[in-house]
C-alpha cells in the first residue's frame, strides 16, 4: 500500500509539472516559435591553390535555376560566371552536374555553360559521392579542395559539402553559390556546414570576392 501511494504521488507530481506553464517542452516543435536564432556564421577569406582545387557547379540548369522556378538561383549567375571565368583562367578543373533525368549540357544555365572536356555528373541525388566515381575522379587528379556551388542549398550543397569534408577534402562554399527557393534553407545549410563536428573544420564559408588565388 505504501509503495502504491508513493507511485501515485510521483504520477500526480509529474502531471502537475507537465501542466505547469514553465514545463519543459517535449520536442523541438513545441519550442519552434520561441527558438532564438544563432549568430550568423563568420565569413572567411579563402586562398586557393588552382593546381589542387576544383570548381563545382552543381544542378544549375534551366529547369532548376530560372527566374520563374528559383529566382534566388537566377540572381546568382553573375557571381557564378565570375567564379567560373577566374577558375578557367587559372586552369582549374571544373565539374558540373544535373539533377533531373534526361538533362545535360544543353540544359545548363547559359551564363556558365560547360566547355568541351568539363565533366557533367548525371543525376546522383544530393550527395554526389554516393554510387559514383566522383571521389576517385578528384583524387586521381590530386585535388584536395573543392569550391562548392549548387542549387538547392539544403540538398546538393549540404550533403555533398558534408560528405566531401568527411572524406578529407577542404570545402570552400561561397554564400552566393548556395541558392534555394528562399533564404531559410540557405541559412540552415550555412549553419550546419560551419558547426557540425568533423565537418566545420574542413569548411570555409566565404564570398566570391573573398576568394584569392596563390
Amino acid at each position: 500500500m505504501i509503495q502504491f501511494r508513493h507511485m501515485l504521488l510521483a504520477s500526480l507530481l509529474g502531471a502537475a509539472v507537465m501542466a505547469s506553464p514553465g514545463a519543459q517542452a517535449q520536442g523541438v516543435l513545441d519550442d519552434w516559435t520561441s527558438v532564438k536564432m544563432p549568430p550568423a556564421p563568420t565569413l572567411k577569406p579563402a586562398a586557393i591553390d588552382p593546381k589542387t582545387t576544383a570548381l563545382m557547379l552543381f544542378d544549375f540548369t534551366t529547369q532548376t535555376c530560372s527566374q520563374e522556378r528559383r529566382p534566388r538561383c537566377a540572381a546568382s549567375m553573375p557571381k557564378m560566371k565570375k567564379l567560373l571565368e577566374d577558375a578557367r583562367a587559372r586552369g582549374m578543373f571544373v565539374v558540373y552536374s544535373v539533377a533531373l533525368p534526361n538533362t545535360g549540357e544543353k540544359d545548363m544555365m547559359p551564363e556558365i555553360a560547360p566547355r568541351a572536356g568539363e565533366p557533367i555528373l548525371p543525376p546522383l541525388g544530393p550527395d554526389k559521392f554516393l554510387n559514383s566515381d566522383f571521389e576517385k575522379m578528384l583524387k586521381d587528379k590530386g585535388l584536395q579542395t573543392i569550391i562548392l556551388n549548387g542549387t538547392a542549398a539544403q540538398s546538393t550543397v549540404l550533403h555533398t559539402g558534408g560528405a566531401a569534408a568527411l572524406r578529407g577534402f577542404n570545402v570552400v562554399v561561397p554564400i552566393e553559390g548556395m541558392s534555394s527557393n528562399d533564404a531559410f534553407p540557405e541559412l540552415y545549410t550555412a549553419y550546419h556546414l560551419t558547426t557540425a563536428a568533423r565537418i566545420d573544420a574542413k569548411v570555409t564559408l566565404t564570398r566570391v570576392d573573398m576568394i584569392t588565388y596563390k
